[in-house]
């Protein structure tokens, strides 16, 4: 089993099977697949029966070579991680995002290296300036993006559920089952 393939069964098995909560505005999901999600990627069944192996390959796709977190993996792997992980719960742009927020917070005013786009696209700058902060900073420093990337994703949960006050139904799973995983 790959790196990829051990994250996503991890995932898998937090996700869980078929849930279609009223309440959840993700709708019919599966494996952690909502059904948007799986008839963007030529799924047209009943979610009930969304085939595991079905879910894999949109996991790779969608939320790990489309958004290059593989390409992060090969510099910080549990930063790439946590990202797909971000990305699978809030769409691989968000998760994107917050990484590229974290490095220009960590750039010491553009002196370590230049400020990225915050565009939730992780393209050539992106990798670039990870490379940079990992060579500035080491092993110590993916442990510090990471921290950055759950304050980042906690504070977003914070938002949704003050902006939506019935997602505190789900802000202490959110918090329990996605923060601390990497």
């Amino acid at each position: 089993m790959t790196n990829v393939d051990r994250l996503i069964d991890e995932l898998i098995g937090r996700e869980g099977g078929f849930v279609d909560d009223p309440a959840d505005r993700g709708g019919p999901t599966r494996w952690g697949i909502t059904e948007q999600v799986a008839r963007a990627y030529g799924y047209n069944g009943d979610m009930r029966q969304l085939a595991r192996a079905t879910a894999v390959e949109i996991y790779r796709k969608r939320y790990w070579s489309g958004p290059r977190f593989d390409e992060v993996a090969t510099i910080y792997p549990r930063v790439a991680a946590e990202l797909l992980d971000t990305g699978v719960n809030m769409g691989p742009v968000v998760a994107a995002r917050m990484l590229q927020r974290g490095l220009n917070l960590l750039n010491d005013q553009a002196r370590a290296y230049p400020d990225i786009g915050v565009d939730g696209a992780v393209g050539p700058m992106t990798i670039a300036a990870l490379r940079q902060y990992k060579a500035r900073r080491g092993a110590r420093g993916e442990d510090v993006l990471i921290k950055i990337l759950d304050g980042l994703q906690v504070s977003r949960y914070a938002e949704i559920t003050e902006a939506r006050p019935a997602n505190e139904r789900f802000f202490f799973g959110w918090i329990d089952h996605r923060i601390g995983q990497a």
